[in-house]
């Protein structure tokens, strides 16, 4: 997804004056999980039995001797690798985990706004998820339906509010999750890998908002991979290192550090890169859309937030109608391309990609791939929680079209690209950040060699180290593949790496052509 702009953000200048007072004080802190006790899984016991398995319990401190006070006025950004404990002290500080160890006092109410959509339900509409949300948040039932119109108005999402989540694409989740939890009046603000919300029009009026989130309150605690954020807007710095405090101070200081030992040792001076593709065109044709139309049926708009899981015994609606998600889409990829697909959020991008994989079946028209695809359409979307991180390596490769054999001989490489540990990867996914997820969805997905190569919002994968293997594994299925398609709203990415872009907006095809025109007139949309 697209970064805020951080010309929106105003740097630590919005605490001048304030009043420096202890807002938050950890002594001592630990907290610790027991991995290998598998009995709420009973899909887990069963593989465990067909593959004679023995579950190995084993207790792993994600947080281990933590001290930390932090002051009134601050703007603290925490940084460390995946698994570093990030997140986890956030839930602590948030309430959401009760520490084993030591004692956390904390002056005022914190207001936390995890990776955006954490808490949505797919099955739930847009509007019934406000109302979970809102209420998970602290809200009364009363106040959501209050500040209900404001969120609609700020997402942008009316005409899709009343559908399922299962339908909207990336973006959208992340305009919903973000607007719902822009109504928040926070004393102490806590933001975890917050700071990506969608297209580019979005992310500046995002931007505004998350400034005005940061003026009101009397603390602001960030986790996030953005060094450049950290360095310009927080006052201090925190790197995190397996669970304990690995330095505090300037960010300046403490971002350098972290960055140079985050650089692999066998290149102390490598950077991420993005080399420009080496064009060849070839004359066989791998991918035909020829006038693909893809309908939606809408339910109209609900008169209450209803779900018998909260109470309500009945919904009225008005009667269907209709949206075409993508409407006279045509265009062919001939081998030795890659093209990059933009446009703003709900433009009909992600619908086109799942067409193209057979997710969905074209109303009109048709949608053909000549040859293997390897899609990357979201990392660990195929991912069940309760299953081991071994489990989902091989769910997921006999899903990417690999047969057991072929995952069998693949599975050192992918646990080693991962970077995730032998105790883990027994373990079932829901004990691992979201960054270890990333990690291991990308590491499974990249170890298919496609004919025909399709990312969409794929080009983040957790922290520093690993983006950059990252980013060197996809530049390399790129030039392996005979054609790649890469949704994204990171416009360096489409006007360095693709030979061609297309431009989508409401379904239809705005421009294809030059990457940089492309770019250009994207730009011009906000």
């Amino acid at each position: 997804m697209h970064q805020l702009n951080l010309s929106d953000i105003q740097s630590s200048n919005n605490f001048q004056g304030k009043t420096q007072q202890e807002t938050i004080c950890i002594k001592d802190l630990g907290v610790h999980y027991t991995l290998g006790n598998r009995r709420d899984s009973l899909k887990s016991r069963i593989l465990d039995l067909m593959q004679k398995r023995k579950s190995i319990k084993e207790h792993v401190w994600a947080l281990r001797d933590i001290n930390l006070t932090c002051f009134s006025g601050e703007i603290i950004g925490i940084i460390g690798a995946n698994g570093a404990g990030k997140t986890t002290l956030c839930r602590v500080l948030s309430g959401l985990i009760k520490p084993d160890l030591g004692n956390v006092k904390i002056d005022g109410m914190v207001s936390a706004l995890f990776s955006l959509g954490t808490g949505f339900r797919k099955d739930l509409s847009g509007r019934e998820n406000i109302l979970l949300n809102g209420m998970m948040m602290g809200f009364s039932m009363r106040q959501v339906e209050e500040i209900t119109r404001k969120i609609i108005d700020f997402s942008e999402l009316d005409d899709f509010i009343d559908q399922p989540l299962k339908y909207f694409s990336s973006g959208m989740r992340a305009r919903l999750g973000f607007s719902i939890a822009s109504m928040m009046e926070p004393e102490i603000l806590v933001l975890d890998e917050a700071l990506s919300t969608g297209d580019l029009k979005f992310s500046e009026k995002a931007g505004k908002k998350l400034n005005e989130l940061i003026g009101k309150s009397r603390l602001v605690i960030i986790v996030t991979h953005k060094m450049g954020f950290v360095k310009k807007f927080c006052t201090r710095a925190i790197w995190m290192n397996k669970g304990n405090i690995k330095a505090d101070g300037p960010p300046a200081e403490i971002t350098q550090k972290y960055l140079a030992s985050s650089v692999p040792k066998s290149h102390p001076k490598r950077m991420i890169k993005l080399n420009k593709t080496n064009s060849f065109l070839g004359t066989r044709e791998m991918i035909l859309v020829d006038s693909v139309g893809v309908k939606f049926s809408l339910k109209g708009k609900k008169q209450g937030l209803m779900n018998k899981g909260l109470g309500a015994a009945h919904e009225k609606m008005d009667k269907k109608n209709s949206i075409w998600a993508l409407k006279d889409v045509s265009f062919s990829i001939k081998e030795g391309e890659v093209v990059g697909i933009i446009g703003p959020n709900a433009a009909g991008k992600t619908t086109l990609c799942r067409a193209l994989c057979g997710i969905l079946k074209p109303d009109l028209g048709k949608a053909n791939i000549y040859g293997r695809v390897t899609a990357l359409l979201t990392y660990q979307a195929g991912f069940k929680f309760d299953l081991s991180g071994k489990d989902n390596i091989y769910l997921n490769g006999l899903m990417l079209g690999l047969t057991k054999s072929e995952v069998n001989d693949l599975f050192s490489d992918i646990v080693e690209f991962s970077e995730i540990k032998k105790s883990y990867i027994s373990q079932p996914v829901k004990y691992y950040s979201k960054g270890m997820r990333a990690r291991l969805g990308f590491s499974i997905a990249s170890m298919v060699k496609p004919d025909v190569f399709i990312l969409d919002e794929a080009l983040n994968a957790g922290d520093v180290s690993f983006y950059e293997k990252a980013s060197a594994k996809i530049q390399e299925l790129i030039k392996d593949a005979k054609a790649t398609i890469i949704v994204t709203h990171n416009t360096k990415f489409i006007d360095k790496v693709c030979t061609r872009a297309v431009l989508l907006d409401k379904g239809r095809i705005l421009f294809d052509g030059s990457p940089k025109e492309a770019v250009t007139m994207y730009q011009g949309f906000v």
